[in-house]
């Protein structure tokens, strides 16, 4: 078994681009409709895999009101991630910083999707 979020945005390639460099994402497969619309790109992030495609009349991406999941990603150096992030063009909601529970902070990529951005060594 496995399981995994996908993601739907108003921008896939551009998207796909601010995970890679953001995150470090590899792209393992991807289909896309004639007129070039992604309806499904997997995207590696270490163990860890998540998909994401281009909003449609069915699926729409996050909107004012907020985004329905919030996205939990460990790192061993979250402040280097929530900057590249930044020079992404997301949003920080909370910077990182220390807290009682780890380092950690907030950001909103520019698809509306919240992150929660978390030393992984709990400090």
């Amino acid at each position: 078994m496995n399981l995994f979020p996908k993601l739907v945005v108003n921008d896939a390639r551009r998207a796909i681009e601010f995970y890679t460099t953001a995150f470090g994402v590899k792209e393992s497969e991807l289909f896309e409709t004639p007129d070039g619309k992604i309806v499904n790109v997997r995207l590696v992030l270490g163990d860890l895999d998540f998909t994401l495609k281009d909003e449609d009349s069915v699926d729409a991406a996050p909107g004012l009101d907020g985004p329905p999941v919030i996205i939990n990603l460990e790192a061993p150096d979250p402040d280097a991630v929530g900057a590249r992030m930044e020079a992404g063009g997301a949003t920080v909601i909370f910077p990182v910083e220390d807290h009682p529970y780890g380092r950690m902070g907030r950001l909103r990529d520019p698809f509306g999707h919240v992150w929660i951005v978390r030393g992984t060594d709990g400090g």
